[in-house]
C-alpha cells in the first residue's frame, strides 16, 4: 500500500475529522454544493488531487432542474443552454467526514462563483449569504435554531404502494401517536445510534433528539447560531441520516406529508437578532420587555411569508400537511406559547427572547428556506411593520391564512415584489420557473385514488 502523505491542507481540518480518520489513509475528498432541492451535487476525487487553491468547475445547468431532474426553459436567461461553468471554491470551514462511507472520505461544501469571481446568484447558499450581508448592513446578526422532523420507514421501492412504518426490535411496525416516548425511540435504537456516530464524526452538535407523533417520527434540534453554519449543519445532517438509515435496512425521508394518517413534518426555525456592536438581543429592550424591533419582525413575518410559501413548501405534497391539523398551522398569527399559531413565541428570558417559524416543512432547502424567513423578518424590521393583535386563543383556519396550495402559493410570489428584490431576482425567476414546471408535471399524474374510486365508479 502506497504510504499516505499528508498534503498542506491537512491543517485546516477540524480535530474531529482528524480523531474519525485515525491513522486511515484519506481515500477520497468530495467537493459537494446544495442544488435547489437542497440535496448534494458536486465532484469526488482521490485525495492526492484535491487541493482548497484548486478551482473547480461544473454547468450552471444543474440549476435548472425540477425535482424530477428534467430541465425548465427560462425566457428570461439568454443562451440558457450554453451551459457556462461555474467555479467551485472550497470552504474549508465546512470541511468534515463523510463518516458512513467504506473508506475515509472528506466533504467540503463549496461556494459558487463566475469565472470572474462574481457570486452565482441562483445559488442557494449565495441566496442566504445575500440576506445575511443585509442584516449585517444594519448592524444586525441574526442567529437561528432549526428543528429536524423526519420519519423512518420501511424501504419503499414501489412508489404506488403506501410509506409504512419501519420494524423496531420487538417485531412490530412502529406506532404513532407517541410523543416523547422513550420507549418509541428505543425500538429503533440502532438507526438513532448511527446518527449519533455520524454526527459526531462530523462535527455536528445535537441539542435534543425526540420520539414525534407520527409512527416513526423523529425530531432532532439544532444549537442556535450563524444562519449560513447552520444551513450547512442541516444540509449535512439530512444526508448522514440517510445513510445512517440505510445502514440498517431502513430508509429516512423527508417528506412533508410521507404518510395520510400521520402528521406532517416540519422544520421549525427559532429565530433572534442580536446588535453586532453589543451583542445584545435586539428582540429585547433595555428594561427586558418586548422592543419595536421583535413587534416589526413578527409584523414582516405576517405579511411576508405568505408571499415566499414555494420556499417554505416548495411541494403539492408540503400542503397535505399545512391543512390545520396534527399540529401543524395554517395561518401567520402570533402568540406566546401557542402551538396553533404560525408564528410561536416560546416562553423564555429577554436574552433569549425569540420568533418560531412553524410553517417551514422538513421538504425544504434549508439555505432557501432560512433565507426566505429571515427575509420577511428583516423587511417588517426596515420598514416598521406592525403586527395584528396577539392571538389569544386555539386559532383554525381563521385569521391570515396560508395558501391552499403551490398554485395559490405562486400567484402570491410572483407578485411579491419587495421580498424578490431582497432574494435577488435572477434567483426568484429561475426558483418560479421550476415550480411552475413542477406544478405542471404533478397535475398530469393519476393518483391511486382516482384508479380506485373512479375507474369503475363514474
Amino acid at each position: 500500500m502506497t504510504r499516505f502523505t499528508k498534503p498542506d491542507w491537512f491543517d485546516l481540518l477540524p480535530e474531529t475529522f482528524h480523531q474519525f480518520r485515525g491513522d486511515e489513509r484519506v481515500e477520497e475528498v468530495q467537493c459537494i454544493i446544495p442544488d435547489m432541492v437542497g440535496m448534494s451535487r458536486g465532484k469526488a476525487m482521490p485525495s492526492e488531487k484535491f487541493s482548497p487553491n484548486t478551482i473547480y468547475y461544473l454547468p450552471d445547468s444543474l440549476f435548472y432542474q425540477t425535482i424530477t431532474g428534467d430541465y425548465v426553459e427560462i425566457d428570461q436567461i439568454e443562451n440558457q443552454w450554453m451551459e457556462r461553468d461555474i467555479a467551485l471554491i472550497p470552504d474549508m470551514s465546512t470541511a468534515c467526514a463523510a463518516a458512513w462511507a467504506d473508506d475515509v472520505t472528506l466533504q467540503v461544501i463549496c461556494d459558487l462563483q463566475t469565472r470572474g469571481g462574481e457570486p452565482i446568484e441562483v445559488a442557494p447558499r449565495n441566496v442566504l449569504k445575500r440576506v445575511v450581508g443585509l442584516y449585517e448592513k444594519r448592524g444586525w446578526r441574526p442567529v437561528v435554531a432549526p428543528e429536524l422532523e423526519f420519519y423512518l420507514t420501511k424501504p419503499n421501492v414501489d412508489p404506488n404502494e403506501p410509506i409504512e412504518p419501519p420494524i423496531g426490535r420487538t417485531g412490530r411496525a412502529a406506532s404513532g401517536r407517541q410523543s416523547f416516548s422513550m420507549v418509541a425511540v428505543d425500538e429503533y435504537g440502532p438507526v438513532i445510534d448511527t446518527i449519533y456516530d455520524f454526527a459526531e464524526a462530523q462535527g455536528l452538535n445535537i441539542d435534543t433528539m425526540i420520539q414525534e407523533g407520527g409512527a416513526g417520527q423523529i425530531e432532532l434540534n439544532l444549537l442556535h447560531g450563524d444562519p449560513l453554519r447552520l444551513a450547512d449543519e442541516v444540509f449535512y445532517f439530512k444526508r448522514a441520516i440517510r445513510e445512517a438509515a440505510l445502514k440498517h435496512n431502513t430508509f429516512a425521508t423527508f417528506m412533508a406529508k410521507p404518510m395520510r394518517d400521520e402528521p406532517g413534518s416540519a422544520m421549525h426555525i427559532h429565530q433572534s437578532v442580536v446588535d453586532i456592536k453589543t451583542g445584545a438581543n435586539i428582540f429585547s429592550d433595555k428594561k427586558g420587555e418586548v422592543s419595536p424591533e421583535f413587534l416589526h419582525f413578527i409584523g414582516g413575518s405576517q405579511k411576508h411569508l405568505v408571499e415566499v410559501m414555494p420556499l417554505l413548501a416548495p411541494y403539492a405534497n408540503s400542503y397535505r400537511r399545512l391543512n390545520g391539523r396534527m399540529s401543524a398551522p395554517d395561518n401567520v398569527e402570533w402568540s406566546k406559547d401557542n402551538r396553533t399559531t404560525g408564528l410561536r413565541i416560546p416562553i423564555c428570558d429577554a436574552e433569549s427572547r425569540r420568533v418560531e417559524n412553524r410553517i417551514i416543512g422538513i421538504d425544504t432547502n434549508p439555505y432557501l428556506a432560512i433565507a426566505a424567513s429571515l427575509a420577511a423578518g428583516y423587511l417588517g424590521m426596515v420598514n416598521e411593520t406592525a403586527p395584528t393583535p396577539e392571538a389569544t386563543r386555539e386559532v383554525w383556519g381563521e385569521g391570515s391564512v396560508l395558501p391552499d396550495g403551490l398554485a395559490a402559493a405562486l400567484v402570491g410570489f410572483e407578485a411579491a415584489k419587495d421580498i424578490r428584490a431582497v432574494l435577488g431576482e435572477p434567483f426568484c425567476t429561475v426558483f418560479e420557473a421550476i415550480k411552475n414546471a413542477e406544478l405542471i408535471e404533478f397535475r398530469q399524474e393519476i393518483s391511486p385514488w382516482e384508479r380506485e374510486h373512479l375507474m369503475l365508479n363514474v
